[in-house]
């Protein structure tokens, strides 16, 4: 997950491990230069974003970026004052108060940028990607792997 600018994000990262994401996703604003602010998957955003715009499908992109990493978090709800809460806060306010709850998958440590076909990923990126679509509630229709056009793997049209 990325995010420009001011304002509450739970899975940022300000460490190493965020400044490595932001390196290999190339992270950088293309007018302004400006670092953007890297973090783990947020599912709990996104489960918002799928709701409120009624997806059918979503593109995962710069899944290579996750290629060195053992394992890999996802964040699939928030904690606030002890209370567990799997649903998009309202108001900043609270969001800003919002500490991450992860999950841990096994990463695949291997290189993504030369497979085409969905079926030759490494089980881990399969199982982190499926693991996604249950978290989301949504089909995951495309996921690049690098940064060119044919590094992007259809896994199903999208109608």
């Amino acid at each position: 997950t990325t995010r420009i600018g001011g304002g509450p994000m739970p899975t940022e990262l300000k460490d190493e491990c965020g400044h490595l994401i932001r390196e290999r996703g190339r992270e950088y604003g293309t007018t302004t230069g400006r670092p953007r602010r890297c973090g783990w998957f947020d599912a709990v955003a996104g489960r918002y974003s799928v709701r409120v715009n009624g997806f059918t499908d979503i593109c995962i992109t710069l899944l290579d970026v996750l290629d060195t990493f053992p394992t890999i978090k996802v964040c699939t709800a928030y904690r606030l004052g002890g209370k567990l809460i799997e649903r998009f806060p309202s108001s900043a306010t609270v969001l800003e108060r919002c500490e991450p709850v992860y999950e841990e998958l096994p990463g695949w440590e291997a290189c993504l940028n030369d497979i085409r076909t969905f079926e030759d990923l490494p089980k881990q990126a399969r199982a982190y990607l499926k693991r996604l679509e249950d978290l989301l509630g949504c089909r995951i229709s495309i996921v690049s792997v690098g940064p060119d056009r044919p590094q992007m793997i259809t896994i199903r049209d999208v109608m």
